[in-house]
């Protein structure tokens, strides 16, 4: 793992000798994301995490194993990407799957079988998520039936929450 020591704040950028990180079989961004997720957990980040530079840096990556180290933290729902600004730390009464609060827009806006969804654009201000993850999100809730897309017209409802079989 690796740890600061007592008294600092924030990151700092370590050499290679300072950093221990234990080897996984399946990767090392497995440890990476171990120890952010303490680090979520414990309070050490404010609202923002630091940049995926800084990020690799301190632990001594490549970007690319950083953010696969940021992608399982989000499946996991303890930080999710923030548009222009990096990765937002979850807070606990937050921490709901992006695809129920999406679920949850049909009955807020009283939409019925038939009816427009929210774009995508409006989705992702209101959420506060990126576009990317909200397509993943919407992906899902066609797959499990409630939205139907069609090219150049957007989403509608196709049926209510509760009223379709999910797997």
């Amino acid at each position: 793992m690796v740890r600061l020591l007592p008294g600092q704040a924030g990151l700092r950028r370590l050499k290679r000798s300072e950093v221990t990180l234990m080897a996984s079989p399946r990767g090392i961004y497995l440890s990476i994301a171990e120890d952010l997720r303490e680090r979520v957990e414990g309070g050490d980040f404010g609202d923002l995490l630091p940049s995926e530079a800084e990020l690799g840096h301190f632990y001594g990556v490549s970007r690319n194993t950083t953010r696969r180290a940021l992608k399982k933290l989000e499946a996991e729902g303890f930080i999710e990407p923030f548009p222009g600004s990096g990765w937002r730390v979850v807070r606990v009464g937050r921490r709901r799957p992006l695809v129920e609060r999406l679920t949850d827009v049909i009955a807020q806006d009283s939409l019925k079988v038939g009816d427009a969804y929210p774009s995508e654009s409006v989705l992702s201000e209101r959420l506060g998520v990126s576009r990317t993850a909200l397509r993943r999100a919407l992906a899902q809730m066609e797959g499990q039936g409630l939205l139907d897309t069609v090219h150049g017209k957007g989403r509608t409802v196709r049926a209510l929450p509760g009223t379709v079989d999910q797997p």
